[in-house]
């Protein structure tokens, strides 16, 4: 599965796409097809604060939870509410579904996070 080239990707299995100060995550496909069918997606408030490598929500699949974790620190600005109704969105299209907004604190933290080349290897590997 090739990883769009212009998000940066967690080792938690998250993506973000930065566009200026704002940007937008989700979860990769490796991620969706690990957990299988997802049937919840637990999200913060707008105007919620996330911080870098902290838990910031949870998706539900029928074989577990897992909790969702920020690729760098925000205020979140938006919401996918068509996830409140279909969380299977994620498992059709993972790097279209994304989850929140955000207003970046610190763009320098983009630079810890791994490119969709490095990201590719550490999916190899972990697998």
């Amino acid at each position: 599965m090739p990883y769009p080239t212009d998000y940066k990707y967690t080792k938690e299995h998250e993506w973000i796409k930065v566009d200026g100060k704002n940007a937008t995550i989700g979860i990769t496909h490796h991620a969706q097809e690990a957990l299988g069918d997802i049937v919840f997606v637990d999200l913060p408030k707008i105007g919620s604060e996330i911080h870098s490598g902290k838990a910031f929500g949870s998706v539900e699949s029928v074989k577990a939870v897992s909790d969702l974790f920020a690729p760098v620190s925000g205020t979140v600005t938006a919401l996918n509410g068509d996830l409140a109704t279909a969380p299977e969105k994620i498992n059709k299209d993972a790097h279209s579904a994304w989850m929140i907004k955000i207003a970046l604190e610190d763009p320098a933290e983009l630079n810890s996070l791994l490119s969709p080349d490095d990201y590719e290897k550490f999916v190899a590997e972990e697998g």
